[in-house]
């Protein structure tokens, strides 16, 4: 489906030349995808029924643990889609608003300067297609069951993100942080690459269920040895250390990929230079494909040499990612820089429970990704639409005016400094709020849904004896809710700088029933009265009709309460979660 949804718009972009059509392509792409997410779920019963099923040689293998995660990447690409798929302001009049009106008379007004249909994001025909070329990496490599489909999908997959970080051809920001992703993603690149190709040679063989059986039958032989027993090894070649060092060297490049500290540096500026609405797929649709992949990875090469383990990396990132992630936090002043540093605190949560392997963690790592895309995904969507909502305010002081120049690419990233959201709560209150509620959930306030998912990352750390690990974990909370609590302090504790423009409400604002007014006579009715009657009726309103459009305005209020209701219906996310989990066990 994927393939076939890949092609047709591929196909079409290359006939097409107006480039207004890619609201279109936006919604055909959601609705492939959702047909998608639909064969996933059917396929659900066929691996059910089985412990998995191996395509393509061996390339890949379809489980109940990777057709779960595609269903869940799928729908959250879904949601991102929908940024592009629909204008984010609409005029709304309620005498207006019966569903005969709605059905057999037509409504016209200035829908370029309201709508945003001017907007660069509506005007690119290639963003879903380059989606769908990520997408396609990211199941692929859910999926893989080799080390030659292992770096190809994570080629397809980063290759993707490259471009996409550098679509919009006149963003300056936007092209020399695509370009710095793409040097250093390449760099992480060599790393898989030369991890396989070590593992490959002291195997033979880029199976990675045979790599599995091999390390497991080299773990037994070098017990043997250090007990003084089969002192001549038979299987001399397959010596643990050499899979261990090939593992970490494998692993150093999906660290990168998923910004994890030390790794973490290319991060915070590509985050701050693309525009906000890629940020938000690249934040979170890269990271959980990789995490689905090494969850496969670590639970299947359990063993260990002695003291030494290749997942010792992992205690390290996360203890790194923790610390780094919380304290530069601190200092920040731009908010999508301040969002990646959060997103490495929150991946030092995620890689502690990888690094424990237990039941129990495996438990706390899939909820623990699954809730923080979706509290991420949230975090994101608001500040698009927050930005959306500053189309009829102006900066009230003279002085103000001048941030606006200091912004950098501000058409396609309006929200860059924290300063601009000061006393949103007055300007908005719904999203004011909705925003707070997701930020208490990456602090971890209950009783919302972050408070449980690291709660039982907490449980299986010290259960497994993690207990200094534990403490930084806490402490690294208390210090990280620092910065979010000054983002709450910045909304409902200030008044804004921001006032109505006076343009709207000095002049008069109409648009006609049935008829037309000009862009340029919008806010001019008056001077171009005579003109613009040309039949049916006229219609007043004002700004306070201008809202936001019911796509964004329903994917937040759903989103966050998912995040709020989550006490009142723990048992349904706790048994997907033990499902996926108990499928990984019996695979």
């Amino acid at each position: 489906m994927l393939i076939v949804l890949l092609t047709s718009v591929l196909v079409s972009n290359a006939v097409s030349f107006l480039r207004e059509k890619s609201i279109l392509y936006s919604r055909s792409v959601i609705i492939g995808l959702m047909l998608t997410s639909f064969l996933a779920y059917q396929g659900l019963y066929v691996t059910a029924l089985s412990d998995g099923i191996g395509i393509y040689g061996g390339l890949f293998n379809i489980t109940t643990f990777t057709q779960s995660f595609n269903m869940f990447i799928l729908v959250i690409s879904v949601v991102i889609l929908t940024l592009t798929a629909f204008y984010p302001r609409k005029v709304s009049l309620n005498e207006y608003s019966s569903p005969y009106s709605l059905l057999f008379k037509k409504f016209s007004y200035n829908k370029i300067t309201i709508s945003n249909q001017r907007g660069e994001h509506f005007r690119i025909l290639e963003y879903p297609l380059v989606i769908l070329f990520v997408l396609c990496g990211s199941v692929f490599l859910m999926s893989t069951g080799d080390l030659i489909s292992i770096f190809l999908s994570i080629e397809l997959q980063s290759y993707g993100l490259y471009i996409l970080c550098s679509l919009y051809r006149d963003s300056e920001s936007s092209t020399a942080s695509g370009l710095t992703y793409f040097l250093l993603g390449g760099l992480s690149s060599c790393f898989i690459l030369l991890g396989s190709a070590l593992l490959y040679a002291n195997s033979g063989t880029t199976n990675l269920e045979n790599i599995y059986i091999i390390s497991s039958i080299s773990e037994i032989q070098g017990v043997f040895s250090e007990n003084g027993e089969n002192m001549m090894s038979l299987m001399y070649l397959y010596q643990p250390y050499y899979y261990h060092l090939s593992l970490i060297i494998f692993s150093v490049g999906f660290l990168f990929k998923v910004s994890a500290a030390p790794f973490h540096f290319w991060s915070p500026d590509v985050y701050d230079g693309i525009p906000t609405i890629v940020t938000t797929f690249v934040a979170i649709i890269a990271k959980i494909s990789i995490f689905a992949f090494l969850l496969e990875l670590v639970y299947y090469t359990e063993y260990s040499f002695g003291e030494f383990s290749w997942k010792s990396i992992f205690i390290f990132s996360s203890l790194f990612s923790l610390i780094i992630g919380s304290v530069l936090g601190l200092t920040q002043f731009r908010i999508k820089r301040l969002f990646a540093y959060s997103t490495i605190s929150h991946v030092g949560f995620i890689l502690l429970a990888l690094s424990i392997n237990s039941a129990e963690s495996l438990q706390s790592y899939i909820f623990y990704v699954l809730q923080y895309s979706l509290s991420n995904l949230n975090a994101f969507i608001i500040l698009i639409t927050i930005g959306f909502s500053f189309y009829l305010y102006v900066y009230a002081k003279e002085e103000e005016t001048d941030k606006e120049n200091t912004l950098i690419d501000k058409n396609n990233s309006p929200v860059q400094l924290i300063n601009q959201i000061k006393g949103y709560f007055y300007i908005n209150p719904f999203l004011a709020i909705s925003l707070a509620i997701t930020l208490f959930s990456f602090v971890g306030i209950p009783p919302l849904i972050g408070f449980f998912a690291k709660q039982m990352v907490l449980s299986a750390a010290l259960d497994a004896g993690y207990v200094f690990m534990s403490i930084v974990a806490i402490l690294t909370s208390v210090i990280g809710a620092v910065y979010y609590l000054n983002l709450i302090k910045q909304i409902f504790f200030f008044q804004p700088d921001l006032v109505m423009n006076p343009a709207v409400l000095n002049k008069d604002s109409f648009v006609k029933w049935q008829g037309y007014i000009s862009p340029s006579s919008f806010f001019s009715y008056k001077e171009n009265q005579a003109k613009n009657i040309v039949n049916g009726e006229l219609v007043e309103f004002s700004s306070k009709n201008i809202t936001l459009s019911g796509s964004l305005s329903n994917i937040i209020s759903i989103i966050t309460l998912l995040l709020i209701l989550f006490i009142y219906m723990p048992s349904e996310w706790f048994n997907i979660v033990s499902i996926i989990t108990l499928s990984i066990f019996k695979a």
